[in-house]
């Protein structure tokens, strides 16, 4: 926002040292991050930005003690609903890990409840210390394969843009439509060129040529890569390179090493897609400085990355550095390589302290009963989750890949029942069920998966990206219909169901995607959840109900399933599951 006329003039008269400064901080080690270099002077401060570099009397004064004074991070690619809390306590938990800024595409509340679901993002992350911003979901539904909760055209896009924290479109990741030049993405391609607006991609999967299609498209930045040859393709063409470290996708210690001096600044981080508990424990992006420190990355370059890097791919003038013009976003960090903070500061005002949000904790009110009231589907039988198998006994199986979006479509004989598939936890292969909840269409999708583990028991679920339908996997039908239809008495949510009990539950009936209650809640009751989990025998060293949320997307490689059934990704249609 810029200064109105008395404030521009009282900036200039402390920038030329005719006034004091509302806040000076001395005695700090200020990071240049233009120039990578360590500056030893003071930082003038007013009106909650910088005005200057060098030695200033002050109002009050912010004695760093020594300390190094650094650009608080911008995150640059985040699906809030991800961490199952709203903006307005997704903040309290990101401020403390030195998190000020992120970019956030709310395509999985929309995919629910399409503009309703957007405008409920905007207003809840509204005057809060954590700035958040926007870009539309682009692929509402991802695809034209599964059935989510709404259709949003570029027509119901436009009107957000008048919005100053909507910078642009979300992640293109509709390529079939895009390399087609159908209408309805083309559209909305156009929309954001005409306000100059910044285009985000989704290349998961694709042949190097598609980059070029992109391109061509002013699609500015990827976070969709796996391999070193990946990121280097898509820097060659002018991407942006987004390194992902989330629950799930964890790509950095894959591509860190493409990092160098001559390319860093086309470089930045993101989360993508955190949980709540590990957002808590392991942190956010100070998590991608820690691991790129270790990788052998410069200390400076790693800030970098995690500020001004950002905020000049998504066109944020005024964040990312500590420098005159610049937003009063800074931290206070005792050790460099491990990010250890002990400030956050927020426009020049402390908004986290070792740790612990000390900001305001004002209420956002509660939401309205069209987003909490979002799950419904017709009751299920065995007989309508059964799946037949040929005199072959054999089928096409979604094998996971832990830490990874990618599945593995796999062959292989399967145990058979009376001529339906019988899960088998020897050789770990479990049903799985999509179930479509927004419509009562009764869709609903049955195959078989490999690789969780389980050894009792069945687990269910409301965040099914990006459609967000029921999905669920377990070893017993019984077990399965008892977690799906607890899930329409919750509203949606996480449950953990044995003996045809429910052991453990987390209700999310804000658009069955994120909690009403404070994060401290949420966070017990993902470690319930977690502590559940292993009465099933689950012993894997990754987050199952994420991994199980990402086998519903059709845009990523190699066999999903759907509500409408098993997809074959590679080839872009459904395939049977019995051979």
């Amino acid at each position: 926002m810029s200064p109105n006329k008395d404030e521009l003039k009282k900036d200039i008269e402390i920038a030329s040292k005719n006034s004091p400064a509302d806040v000076v901080i001395k005695n700090g080690r200020i990071l240049d991050v233009f120039n990578l270099e360590w500056l030893d002077m003071d930082i003038a401060l007013s009106n909650g930005k910088i005005v200057g570099l060098g030695q200033y009397e002050g109002k009050e004064i912010i004695d760093a003690k020594g300390r190094y004074v650094c650009p608080s991070f911008i995150d640059g690619h985040v699906h809030i609903e991800s961490s199952m809390v709203p903006p307005s306590e997704y903040a309290k938990v990101v401020l403390p890990h030195g998190v000020t800024s992120v970019i956030t595409d709310p395509h999985e509340i929309a995919n629910v409840l399409g503009q309703t679901g957007i405008e409920f993002m905007i207003d809840n992350s509204d005057q809060l210390p954590l700035d958040v911003y926007f870009m539309l979901p682009s692929c509402v539904p991802s695809t034209p394969f599964e059935n989510a909760g709404a259709v949003l055209k570029a027509e119901d896009l436009e009107p957000f843009l008048t919005n100053e924290r909507v910078l642009g479109l979300a992640e293109v990741m509709d390529y079939p439509s895009l390399a087609a030049g159908e209408d309805s993405m083309v559209d909305k391609i156009m929309m954001a060129q005409r306000e100059s607006g910044k285009i985000d991609g989704h290349l998961a999967g694709l042949e190097t040529n598609a980059i070029n299609v992109y391109r061509a498209a002013s699609v500015s930045t990827d976070h969709e890569c796996n391999t070193l040859e990946d990121a280097k393709d898509r820097l060659r063409r002018g991407m942006y390179l987004l390194i992902r470290e989330g629950s799930v996708a964890k790509d950095l210690s894959n591509l860190i090493s493409v990092v160098t001096p001559a390319n860093a600044r086309r470089c930045l981080f993101c989360t993508d897609d955190k949980h709540l508990d590990e957002l808590t424990d392991e942190g956010s992006i100070d998590h991608h400085i820690r691991l790129a420190i270790q990788a052998g990355v410069s200390p400076p370059q790693a800030y970098q990355m995690a500020s001004l890097n950002a905020a000049e791919c998504y066109g944020l003038k005024h964040k990312g550095a500590l420098a005159p013009g610049y937003d009063a976003d800074f931290l206070m960090v005792d050790d460099l390589e491990t990010v250890k903070i002990s400030e956050v500061y927020k426009r020049g005002k402390l908004i986290a302290q070792n740790g612990t949000y000390v900001g305001d904790n004002d209420s956002k009110k509660a939401p309205s009963p069209s987003i909490t009231s979002t799950v419904q589907f017709k009751d299920l039988s065995e007989e309508n989750i059964s799946i037949p198998i040929g005199d072959g006994k054999k089928a096409n199986i979604i094998k996971i890949n832990p830490n990874q979006l990618k599945t593995n479509k796999v062959v292989e004989e399967v145990q058979v029942k009376d001529g339906m598939f019988a899960p088998s936890i020897k050789n770990d292969q479990l049903k799985m069920i999509v179930v479509e909840r927004h419509s009562l269409t009764g869709h609903v999708g049955i195959g078989i998966v490999k690789g969780f583990g389980l050894k009792e028991g069945a687990i269910a679920t409301t965040i099914a990206h990006d459609s967000h339908n029921i999905v669920a996997a377990g070893t017993n039908d019984q077990d399965l219909i008892t977690a799906i239809q607890s899930l329409k008495k919750f509203q949606g949510g996480l449950v953990v169901v044995k003996n045809e009990q429910v052991i453990a539950s987390l209700p999310l009936p804000i658009a069955g995607l994120m909690s009403d209650q404070d994060f401290t809640t949420v966070n017990k009751g993902l470690k319930t959840i977690k502590k559940a989990l292993s009465s099933l025998g689950f012993k894997s060293a990754y987050n199952p109900f994420l991994t199980l949320s990402f086998l519903t997307l059709p845009v990523i490689p190699s066999l999903k399933l759907t509500d409408t059934g098993l997809f074959d990704v590679e080839t872009f249609k459904h395939i049977h599951v019995s051979l």
